[in-house]
């Protein structure tokens, strides 16, 4: 809306009569699209991924408008959602996607989802038919609204004009504080079009709503208790400490207690993994000595974790003879998979806060030398590393792209501790979901938080590239990759022309098995090695790589290149770093390998696949 449409030109006076007494200008109105635009930069919003559509084309044309977001195309909704997850990952803020109606808004489905289980927060805004037309299966209606129920924190479908600001207000603060996640805002196109005088809230008041949680001094007195008198504590640390921004506090508290560290996978970063206290993560791929260690421990202090089932395996006998206590923020996780000895509903960064005030009142009299060296043996007897096994040397894959010459074979985990030594371990790492994200976490080390981007709780494959976007927009200083497979890198392809378009420069490294790797995997584990239709190859012609990623990216006009022997691989990986542009470096791997350690679903510690 022009500035000319906003208001009546004044006229000068006559000279040399008073100027008669006029009344106050009418407060400017705006259409409800420009409205939530506004509203979105009031909220801070400073990038929108959104796809346009027949119910969404009044937001986006308010968009234009805006000086203060950028619009972001993604070339595919889901693109669009997954990106401004990886936004919200890296910076902690809400990220922001939209989408049209019907198709539209149920192709954002998945990534709310991925958000709601990995507790991201987002607001996902989706144009709606007319209100007339709601219910009456109108072209493209879809009832976004309750079909995202279940996966959201809060939803909303705006009525009346009037309770824009308030609703995007409520939607941030929902979607931010607390245990973050998704808040879904259904706007129909008649509300877009309506005009009113906003008025703007001044304060939020939500009946029922108390994120702000915390543990009193008596519990936290209680657990400094069970420290000094445990011989076997083990930290087991989830996404709760980076969403709470605790990473800081969780270092004081290990390294004040000497209390070995383990992680969730979304917990990758809260806690060095170089330092000597760290256990890296746990769990179904997990280090062997983690598991170990859990199984062992006769205090597992549990901090911002739900105990998932690809940590735990048999929940009961998760740390079966340790005391268990468990803080966390949401009390519908208390005793949920697991039964807990002490549990404490509190924020985490002010529990650790608190925490290392008393301990430094009262330090710990012993520091668990005795433990410690325990811990060193187990991780010297199964450390994370690599070989060329007998599988790798008789499979097709050596006669078919190396020649017959094994030595030259590229293993996965290897291309992933050369990308750690060449960023120094400095990159933020995106994954796709699958094998390659399992030695994604294994072999590369992650000493900050929010470094490790990951679909750890819905698994989504085609996450990783659209995540990279949204990474590398909200992180342009720094060097952002997808660790992908060939199968999950493909299923969002399309974003290579967002990278392009819009200059993101944001990498890709594909460890390109021609499989569905960890389907693959349970198949030769489980079935016998039959083939469940995972073979994502040409079958006419097994010797070719295909699809062809360096024809699709050039295609894109991205950048790719493909590395087929190992003698290459450091020099290829250096080139994709050095590039100023997206870019795809396409690296060709055996199908033999499985990730190890494992721990098969439902089973115990003493049944992991270690060697």
């Amino acid at each position: 809306m022009s500035h000319s449409q906003l208001h009546s030109p004044t006229l000068p006076e006559p000279t040399g009569a008073p100027a008669p007494s006029r009344p106050a200008p009418a407060p400017a109105t705006l259409a409800g699209s420009d409205l939530l635009v506004r509203c979105l930069e009031r909220e801070g919003v400073e990038v929108i991924f959104a796809y346009p559509g027949g119910a969404s084309m009044e937001i986006h044309q308010a968009l234009t408008r805006s000086k203060q977001i950028r619009t972001y195309l993604p070339r595919h909704e889901q693109g669009g959602v997954f990106a401004a997850e990886g936004y919200a990952r890296v910076t902690g803020k809400a990220g922001v996607c939209m989408a049209t109606s019907g198709p539209g808004a149920t192709n954002l489905v998945t990534g709310i989802a991925d958000a709601y289980m990995d507790s991201v927060p987002l607001i996902a805004i989706t144009g709606q038919v007319p209100q007339a037309m709601i219910g009456k299966g109108a072209f493209q209606e879809t009832d976004i609204f309750g079909m995202t129920l279940p996966v959201v924190k809060h939803s909303y479908l705006v009525t009346d004009i009037n309770t824009l600001p308030r609703v995007v207000q409520e939607a941030f603060h929902i979607a931010q504080t607390g245990r973050p996640g998704p808040v879904l805002i259904d706007v129909p196109k008649n509300v877009q079009q309506q005009r009113t005088t906003p008025e703007f809230p001044t304060a939020i008041n939500l009946r029922g709503y108390s994120p702000d949680r915390r543990a009193d001094d008596a519990s936290l007195l209680q657990i400094l208790d069970l420290i000094a008198k445990a011989q076997r504590p083990v930290l087991y640390c989830g996404g709760g400490i980076i969403t709470s921004g605790s990473a800081a506090e969780l270092r004081r508290f290990a390294a004040a207690t000497g209390i070995p560290v383990t992680t969730t996978i979304m917990g990758c970063g809260a806690f060095p993994e170089t330092d000597p206290l760290s256990l890296k993560w746990l769990g179904m791929h997990g280090s062997a000595y983690a598991n170990w260690a859990v199984a062992e421990a006769d205090l597992l202090l549990a901090l911002g974790v739900r105990f998932d089932d690809r940590v735990t395996g048999k929940v009961e006998k998760f740390c079966e003879h340790g005391t268990i206590v468990h803080i966390d923020i949401d009390a519908s996780e208390i005793n949920k998979n697991r039964a807990v000895h002490f549990p404490i509903i509190s924020d985490i960064r002010y529990a650790l806060e608190r925490l290392n005030v008393l301990l430094a009142e009262r330090p710990l009299p012993a520091r668990f030398e005795a433990w410690q060296a325990r811990v060193a043996e187990l991780k010297a007897k199964a450390p994370l590393n690599w070989r060329v096994t007998e599988e790798v040397l008789r499979s097709q894959h050596v006669q078919d792209h190396m020649g017959g010459d094994a030595s030259q074979v590229i293993l996965p985990q290897e291309a992933i501790a050369v990308l750690y030594e060449l960023t120094k371990g400095e990159a933020i790492i995106t994954t796709g979901v699958g094998q390659h994200q399992m030695w994604a976490g294994q072999f590369y080390q992650y000493s900050q938080p929010r470094q490790l981007v990951t679909s750890a709780g819905l698994g989504s494959m085609g996450f990783g590239y659209p995540a990279a976007l949204g990474a590398k927009v909200a992180r342009p200083d720094k060097q952002v990759i997808d660790i992908d497979g060939d199968g999950s890198f493909l299923m969002n392809v399309q974003e290579l022309a967002t990278a392009h378009i819009e200059g993101i420069a944001a990498k890709a490294m594909i460890l390109n098995n021609q499989h569905l790797g960890m389907v693959m995997q349970w198949e030769d584990r489980f079935y016998h090695g039959n083939r469940g239709h995972t073979y994502l190859g040409d079958p006419d012609f097994r010797q070719q790589i295909y699809p062809d990623f360096v024809a699709i990216s050039k295609a894109f006009n991205v950048p790719c290149e493909r590395v087929v022997f190992r003698r290459d691989l450091r020099a290829a990986i250096q080139r994709m770093l050095d590039s100023d542009q997206p870019y795809v470096l396409d690296v060709i791997t055996p199908y033999t390998e499985h990730v190890l350690p494992f721990i098969p679903a439902g089973r115990t510690v003493q049944e992991m696949i270690w060697a």
